[in-house]
């Protein structure tokens, strides 16, 4: 079916369940997706379960397909790559995110032409969403928005809504639960136009259990974070690395030149080689940012075009 803004819910639309263990919970949220979008397609990805998820989904009539790489990046990436459709609705098969808001979701992408919506959780159960991981995803969404912009609220929602323009030019370099910091930053730099919804956010079915590590996942996303500014503000990234060598250098250095000044002699050879040593560091650090910095330019350039092509 045809784009039409007047009609919300006339192109094709297809619902995509990442899974691993969730036969507790992935028959509520194939009806819950088939009563508030009946057109779409719902496609669950098994990745590895080792319970009756991919049974359960085949026989509530949703597309089952298999992923052997272990990890929610590779199963999205792979998602991606197998799914055709003019919007796409991302959403966990744990039951705790709100099936009803997808409609308002899906239209307000079609009506403004977003290419990315992103839901917002907010919930009043302090068990769905603990205040260690509120405290968390704020400092992990202040981090990415003081670097990339300040258009998301909710970094590691895991429920979104994309174009198929923002699909088709996503860069598959994502293995696990990152992927949702992947996702924000490749529509924050790529200055696509996003939009967000807030959503109700509920505690998981009894019987079921999050395959959520807090702190490992944490500060997983965290070197994510640091590594996609080395890839897409590398200057950045190496004027910072350069600049903390240069401000050790001058310290140690310092003491030493004015001591050279007054008495023409080099009385500590060691801090002057060091001091030397880490200077050289810091002009080699700003050359790299300067040169990784045209690359990355090259990079975004290729994958603009990628954009504007579908």
């Amino acid at each position: 079916m045809n784009l039409n803004p007047s009609s919300p819910l006339s192109s094709r639309i297809a619902v995509l369940i990442p899974c691993y263990n969730e036969e507790v919970s992935i028959e509520r949220v194939i009806e819950d997706f088939k009563k508030s979008i009946p057109d779409a397609e719902i496609y669950v990805y098994d990745n590895n379960s080792t319970d009756g998820t991919a049974r359960i989904a085949r026989q509530c009539g949703a597309c089952v397909r298999q992923v052997d790489l272990q990890g929610k990046g590779y199963v999205v990436c792979q998602m991606f790559a197998d799914i055709d459709a003019d919007y796409y609705v991302l959403v966990d098969g744990d039951a705790t995110y709100e099936a009803a808001a997808a409609p308002r979701m899906v239209s307000l992408a079609q009506e403004k032409y977003l290419d990315m919506v992103n839901g917002v959780r907010v919930t009043e159960q302090r068990d769905a969403y603990r205040p260690g991981h509120v405290l968390g995803n704020m400092m992990l969404t202040g981090c990415v928005t003081l670097i990339f912009g300040r258009r998301i609220s909710d970094l590691l929602s895991g429920y979104r809504v994309f174009s198929r323009r923002y699909v088709r030019s996503f860069p598959i370099l994502c293995s696990g639960f990152e992927i949702e910091t992947f996702l924000s930053v490749h529509a924050l730099e790529m200055a696509m136009p996003i939009g967000e919804v807030v959503t109700k956010y509920v505690e998981r079915p009894e019987g079921s259990s999050s395959k959520l590590k807090t702190y490992q996942d944490g500060f997983r996303i965290l070197l994510t974070i640091i590594n996609l500014v080395k890839m897409e503000k590398p200057l950045f990234f190496f004027s910072v690395i350069g600049a903390i060598f240069a401000v050790i250098g001058l310290s140690i250095g310092i003491p030493v030149t004015i001591e050279f000044m007054n008495t023409h002699m080099v009385p500590k050879l060691p801090r002057t080689l060091l001091a030397t040593g880490l200077m050289i560091l810091a002009g080699l650090s700003f050359v790299c940012g300067l040169i990784m910095d045209m690359i990355t330019l090259s990079r975004k350039e290729n994958k603009r075009l990628a954009y504007i092509r579908r």
